[in-house]
């Protein structure tokens, strides 16, 4: 299994960004063929201050997908497609650090 994960770092107006985030782009997010679960968290505390630079963390993305492949098919899709179109609409785009991580079970 592999996940892709979104790490937003907080915005400027942190409620107008959430209600576009939960409202619009999620909903867009679900619909993409291949994924198994998405999971949306947001910050609450950060225990290392600094860890992250300048920028504090405010919602954290993790979207499961069975393999790279499927991860890799997921991203060609219209449904893909329009979710990122959706978070540069949000001015989501400006706030994210993504990448993609393996499963490992402990």
């Amino acid at each position: 299994m592999i996940k892709y994960i979104a790490l937003y770092r907080k915005p400027e107006d942190p409620q107008a960004f959430d209600e576009a985030y939960f409202a619009s782009h999620l909903p867009l997010v679900r619909n993409t063929p291949g994924l198994l679960k998405a999971e949306v968290a947001k910050v609450g505390r950060v225990f290392v201050p600094g860890f992250l630079g300048e920028h504090e963390p405010h919602v954290v993305a993790e979207m499961y997908f069975a393999s790279e492949a499927d991860m890799k098919a997921a991203f060609k899709s219209p449904e893909w497609q329009a979710a990122g179109a959706n978070l540069t609409e949000i001015g989501g785009m400006e706030l994210v650090a993504m990448f993609a991580a393996e499963v490992v079970e402990a």
